[in-house]
């Protein structure tokens, strides 16, 4: 199953989930912390969110993570926001964003990178750089499993005011992270 069509199954399972929890005691923004709910809203306002992610977000079943890391990551000595998107379900986090003032005194804040259509990726800032991992499945893999896992680190660009990718490794994960053998 490729990315985005596991992204629409999400999507649509997303609508369904909050459809049938409309009528619970607890509503799902309720439970949404400040961070969650001010770099939601930027989500839903950025024209360039894909449709699948604000449909995941308008769901309520797609939230953004609690665990929004700052740091800085443009060398301005100001941090930055690394924001991830989870989809609520077995897709794990599915979008991963950078917001930044930019080196701009007084700058808005907006979005220097996006990667919108990922699976079960993962973040890690280390010495202001930041990379991530995200699952690669093909046709027969377990969901525990995938056959592949790219990591891309990114690498501020001053001249264009954006992060972008530095490098890009795909690998086989090593065989203990792998499915255990049918008895």
């Amino acid at each position: 199953m490729t990315a985005r069509a596991t992204l629409r199954a999400a999507g649509v399972a997303a609508a369904l989930a909050g459809l049938w929890c409309a009528g619970s005691a607890a509503p799902a923004a309720a439970q949404k912390d400040q961070s969650q709910r001010f770099f939601e809203e930027r989500l839903l306002a950025d024209r360039k969110t894909s449709p699948e992610i604000k449909a995941l977000l308008r769901s309520g079943a797609g939230f953004v993570d609690r665990g929004v890391v700052f740091r800085d990551l443009t060398g301005d000595k100001r941090d930055d926001a690394v924001v991830r998107v989870d989809s609520g379900g077995v897709a794990g986090a599915v979008a991963v964003y950078v917001f930044s003032t930019a080196n701009r005194k007084g700058g808005r804040l907006r979005v220097v990178f996006r990667s919108q259509r990922l699976m079960r990726v993962s973040t890690r800032v280390r010495r202001g750089v930041l990379s991530y991992q995200s699952a690669r499945y093909e046709p027969g893999d377990e969901l525990c499993c995938p056959s592949r896992i790219t990591q891309s680190t990114l690498g501020w660009n001053a001249r264009q005011r954006r992060l972008r990718v530095v490098e890009r490794v795909t690998f086989v994960p090593p065989p203990e992270a792998q499915a255990p053998a049918a008895p």
